[in-house]
């Protein structure tokens, strides 16, 4: 019994330690080297917020560039046993759990593909498939480039200028290898927005 006393503080010492203090200094310090990003990296227009550039939002409207499927669900309110889809739901980010075997992740990509319409060119895996969280807040450019005849015919732009815009909008992979190119979804749709 001599042993509890001992344990018990190390706990409480250890969960104060490591469980409280450590956590508030690395958010403190997060907030003062990069306050945006610590912050959710919350995106703006005219003074108020509406999203982040770190998770997916849905675009349907051919004005705007679409993001890529998301894998998102959420509790059915019939039956609280079972999940039903709930696209872009910030508060269920998971994967499906569906891997190549599974029939029905097969059919929701053969679904997406017969969606594309007739297709010249392979169609870019993000086009068709969710990621492992199912809130991809960017594409590939290669999904964004094949979007963009789209985009300009509802917009009355020319296709030149939403290349342009799209090339700007692409980021390169850090320091030049480390991940992809990538498009965020949000940010190019609000530039494409501000084009006047």
């Amino acid at each position: 019994m001599s042993f509890i006393r001992p344990a018990a503080t190390l706990v409480v010492g250890f969960t104060l330690l490591l469980g409280i203090a450590v956590p508030a200094a690395f958010t403190q310090v997060a907030g003062l080297v990069l306050p945006a990003r610590s912050g959710g990296s919350l995106v703006e227009r005219d003074g108020r917020v509406i999203g982040s550039a770190l998770i997916g939002q849905d675009f349907t409207d051919a004005r705007y560039f679409h993001p890529r499927p998301s894998a998102t669900s959420a509790t059915d309110p019939k039956d609280s046993s079972r999940t039903v889809d709930a696209p872009y739901n910030a508060a269920a980010g998971a994967a499906s759990q569906r891997g190549p075997s599974s029939q029905a992740l097969v059919e929701t990509v053969r679904q997406r593909v017969m969606a594309a319409g007739p297709v010249s060119a392979p169609i870019p895996a993000d086009a068709v498939t969710a990621s492992g969280s199912g809130l991809d807040p960017d594409i590939s450019p290669e999904n964004a480039g094949r979007q963009v005849a789209r985009v300009a015919q509802a917009r009355g732009l020319p296709e030149e200028r939403v290349r342009a815009l799209l090339a700007e909008s692409t980021t390169a992979p850090a320091l030049g290898f480390f991940g992809v190119p990538r498009v965020n979804v949000l940010r190019l749709n609000l530039s494409l927005d501000a084009m006047r």
